[in-house]
């Protein structure tokens, strides 16, 4: 099964927020429609030999990224549900699955990260906007810096969910 394709935006007449928010949103888009249709135990299968990615790991970690990157490092906010507990602020961990964890829930998950970080963004006056947090043990990075780094963090996941769809049909 595919992911569902989705619409290239027109760029053309767009100034640099619209055109960054539009390209992390189309691999927004590309990452929500890899698990359209599929049961939880394809969504959930480790289906290549030398990884243990699986389509939902790799999307409940999108919604862990998201939040992370918008709440916690530019707003300095404490991180919310259901990455607030001990041990949950952790990149591999959010990959891996949970005994409750459902297409839909994860789904839900990834839709509601989202949008808080599509608030954060509309909230900012400028993309100058400085990162409460330091990212990387360096200084702060700016709004811009982290706007830019979730459409490299997408858009590499989502080449890594076309590889397990190309695995899924093979």
């Amino acid at each position: 099964m595919e992911p569902a394709a989705t619409e290239y935006p027109d760029l053309r007449p767009a100034d640099e927020r619209i055109a960054l928010v539009q390209r992390l949103d189309q691999y927004r888009s590309v990452t929500a429609g890899s698990l359209a249709g599929l049961s939880w135990d394809l969504a959930s299968a480790r289906l290549l030999p030398a990884t243990d990615l699986t389509i939902a790991g790799i999307v409940r970690h999108l919604s862990w990224a998201e939040d992370r990157w918008f709440q916690g490092r530019l707003l300095g906010r404490a991180m919310p549900a259901p990455w607030d507990t001990p041990g949950a602020d952790d990149p591999d961990r959010a990959m891996r699955l949970e005994p409750t964890d459902t297409v839909e829930g994860i789904l839900g998950l990834y839709a509601a990260a989202c949008e808080r970080s599509r608030a954060v963004l509309a909230g900012c006056t400028s993309l100058d906007q400085a990162a409460l947090v330091p990212s990387f043990g360096h200084g702060p990075v700016n709004a811009r810096w982290i706007l830019v780094h979730m459409i490299e963090e997408t858009a590499r996941h989502a080449g890594h969910l076309d590889l397990l769809h190309d695995a899924l049909q093979a």
